[in-house]
């Protein structure tokens, strides 16, 4: 038996209630989060996919704050947008794409390492990789709003 290492796993709780009618809610940690829960896509509620959605933009946003600590990286802002695409049957997710946006002065060079841990390293990213064809961009944005390129 010498010599085995065991993977560290880390568990993560939900619960949630869906009523006749679609009125649905789960419950993370000390929030509630509606979502629709009904037949049909709603458009005043988060469905599953965009529950997806964001939890991709999380991990990403969170680890651009995990990261750039652990780098030494400095930002202003992070933000991100997230698409991903159904295909059917059967329903399932088929794409994910993300461009994420960091005010920054450091240079491309940082900024694609600050990239590159992000997707090695976060546990969505991983998954959704696992699963799906994900990809991303990074573009650093510079003092006076200029991207990187351009």
């Amino acid at each position: 038996m010498g010599g085995e290492t065991q993977a560290a796993e880390v568990r993560y709780a939900v619960t949630g209630e869906n009523l006749p009618g679609g009125e649905a809610h789960v419950v993370a940690q000390k929030s509630m989060i509606r979502f629709d829960g009904t037949a049909l896509t709603g458009s005043a509620l988060p469905g599953p996919a965009d529950l997806l959605a964001g939890a991709l933009a999380a991990c990403v946003l969170k680890n651009v704050e995990r990261f750039s600590k652990m780098l030494h990286i400095s930002y202003r802002r992070a933000t991100i947008d997230v698409t991903i695409d159904r295909e059917e049957p059967p329903p399932r997710i088929v794409r994910a794409r993300y461009t994420l946006r960091v005010e920054t002065d450091e240079p491309d060079a940082r900024v694609e390492l600050l990239h590159r841990n992000i997707r090695k390293f976060g546990t969505i990213t991983n998954t959704i990789a696992a699963a799906a064809d994900l990809q991303g961009e990074i573009i650093a944005l510079r003092p006076g709003g200029e991207g990187a390129d351009g």
